[in-house]
């Protein structure tokens, strides 16, 4: 019985015991366990901190670029002529969105793709991660198509331009491509000015791609700066309308119009025909594209008489009433023969402007010096850039007066032999019309008066003002006058040059003047080409623009009425004498 109790006491004993070392070996494990992750707690919070940070921001952390806002462009009284507005662009990690998805047909119908397309797309470029699906799209077809949840589709805001008066003002303002990156027009010429500075920023995305939280900025965007153009949107809307208008009604190639203020050289209109929508970039082929009053280079025909009445009357040589007899109606130099339309016997140099005379101005210009013309046309700024800075700018031809033969000289004097663009025949008549003042030419606003310098005298420029006026009043030009404005111009029709040389059945109309006559403060000049109805001189076609252009215009710039009429002249390189 004793050695029965003896070893139950041994083993509960044992048991006892067995339980503390259990106790012990479960304490040890424990303290074992906190003391190891409190070491890899110190690890990870301390030793190692900063490596892991790295590598979690590395899968879960992006940098961002921040798109910058493009200067607005506006037109001299504040009117946006150019604007950029926030749009989506949707992209795709392909590493995230293999070709056979399942969603793939509800993406492409959503973002309005193809969807075979779409996962050629995507299984062509499965390496990469980063494709665009659609650029620039509407906020709300963004927001459609990010509502599907597709795994690995992506949006983010960039900017699109905006054109608010479209092909109104295409050819001046052009346009951007896609980048934001100026192409055409002032966008091309101020592109620097315009564009701004890109930034970025880093954000934490979670496992979607989706971002979580804006983690800063790394390098703030800048805006781009604002442009303040000369041109007056009101302006602009009456010359474009006026030119399509008559360039469908005479089923023309094209035309252009160019607007100068007398006083300052701005350009408050310049509109081409066919125009594009800027807006519509299926529209912009080259055709469309140019900006035919810099980029077109024309002879001027009659255009330029008045310049060659200018050179004789700075001679001293001549006076407005200095007789020139034009018998028998054509004059012959060596094999070549100049003519009128008619026989108009003994004319004044100002009847000479008035008649449109292409023998009585060849007279004329035969008694001068081919240098003291070719002197005048180059300072009201034929054969030169004008300094616009617009890209494309033609600068045109002038021949040196050293080497012109008589007979080149007299082709000169009625418009021959040079070549100009529309813009600088605006300028040219602009020192007409401001009384012998040259200014430079421009497309902004100017914040000060500009400094032109004197290339006639102010008498001289009066005088052919006069002369101007008598065209409208009684020459070729009387259809230009609206009949509240008393204004001043000339007409000219000339051939157009084709591939083998002048085109006998296709013309280009022109008119070029200003108003009102007793205080100039527009000039105006109009080019049509290739009108194909039966009309097709200067004073048919581009006389009639002018007058309405120009009653509108002075009547929105709130100039006084004169009370009187009008314009114009013409010639062509074999006759003269009809508008």
């Amino acid at each position: 019985m004793a050695g029965q109790k003896h070893q139950q006491t041994a083993r509960r004993h044992d048991r006892v015991a067995m339980a503390s070392w259990r106790h012990l070996l479960v304490l040890v494990a424990v303290l074992g366990s906190a003391a190891a992750v409190g070491a890899r707690l110190v690890e990870l919070q301390v030793l190692d901190n900063e490596f892991l940070r790295e590598q979690g921001e590395a899968r879960t952390a992006r940098v961002e670029p921040i798109d910058a806002n493009r200067g607005v462009i506006r037109d001299r009284h504040g009117e946006p002529l150019a604007i950029s507005t926030p749009v989506k662009t949707l992209w795709a990690n392909p590493g995230e969105l293999p070709s056979d998805h399942p969603a793939i047909p509800r993406l492409a119908e959503a973002a309005e793709l193809d969807a075979a397309q779409l996962r050629e797309r995507l299984a062509s470029n499965s390496e990469r991660e980063f494709l665009y699906l659609r650029r620039k799209v509407q906020p709300a077809l963004a927001r459609e198509v990010m509502e599907l949840e597709v795994p690995g589709v992506y949006s983010r805001r960039e900017y699109r331009r905006y054109y608010p008066a479209g092909e109104v003002t295409s050819h001046v303002i052009g346009f951007t491509n896609i980048d934001e990156q100026g192409q055409e027009g002032m966008e091309l010429s101020f592109n620097h000015w315009l564009a701004g500075e890109k930034g970025s920023k880093r954000v934490l995305r979670d496992n979607r791609g989706r971002t979580i939280r804006d983690l800063g900025p790394i390098r703030e965007a800048h805006p781009g700066n604002d442009l303040n153009l000369s041109l007056d949107l009101r302006l602009q809307y009456l010359a474009y309308r006026e030119l399509k208008a008559a360039v469908e009604a005479h089923g023309a190639r094209g035309g252009t119009v160019v607007m100068l203020d007398v006083d300052s050289g701005e350009i408050l209109a310049m509109a081409n025909q066919p125009a594009l929508n800027p807006n519509d970039r299926g529209q912009r082929d080259p055709a469309r594209v140019r900006n035919r009053a810099i980029t077109d280079l024309y002879e001027p025909g009659s255009t330029v008489k008045p310049f060659t009445a200018a050179a004789a009357l700075e001679s001293g040589e001549f006076t407005p009433e200095t007789v020139i007899n034009t018998s028998p109606g054509y004059r012959q130099m060596g094999a070549y023969t100049i003519r009128d339309h008619h026989d108009y016997g003994r004319l004044s140099l100002a009847e000479i402007i008035v008649r449109s005379s292409n023998v009585g101005i060849s007279r004329v210009a035969s008694e001068l010096s081919g240098e003291r013309l070719q002197n005048l046309f180059y300072s009201v700024g034929f054969g030169q850039s004008t300094g616009i800075g617009f890209p494309g700018e033609s600068v045109g031809i002038l021949p040196a007066s050293v080497n012109l033969r008589p007979v080149e000289v007299a082709a000169l004097s009625y418009g021959y032999g040079l070549s100009v663009n529309a813009l600088q025949m605006a300028q040219a008549y602009m020192t007409l019309a401001n009384g012998g003042i040259r200014y430079p030419v421009t497309l902004l606003k100017n914040d000060e008066a500009p400094k032109g310098h004197r290339v006639m005298s102010q008498e001289t420029a009066r005088q052919v003002r006069a002369m101007l006026a008598r065209v409208v009043e009684e020459g070729t030009g009387t259809r230009a006058d609206q009949g509240i404005y008393r204004l001043a111009g000339k007409t000219g029709t000339v051939h157009l040059v084709g591939a083998s040389g002048y085109e006998a059945d296709q013309y280009k109309a022109l008119f070029a003047g200003m108003g009102p006559v007793d205080d100039p403060q527009v000039v105006t000049v109009v080019t049509v080409d290739a009108p194909s109805r039966t009309e097709y001189y200067g004073g048919e076609v581009a006389a009639p623009i002018f007058g309405r252009i120009m009653g509108d215009a002075l009547r929105l710039l709130n100039v006084s009425p004169s009370g009187g009429a009008s314009m114009a002249d013409e010639s062509t390189g074999t006759d003269g004498g009809q508008g």
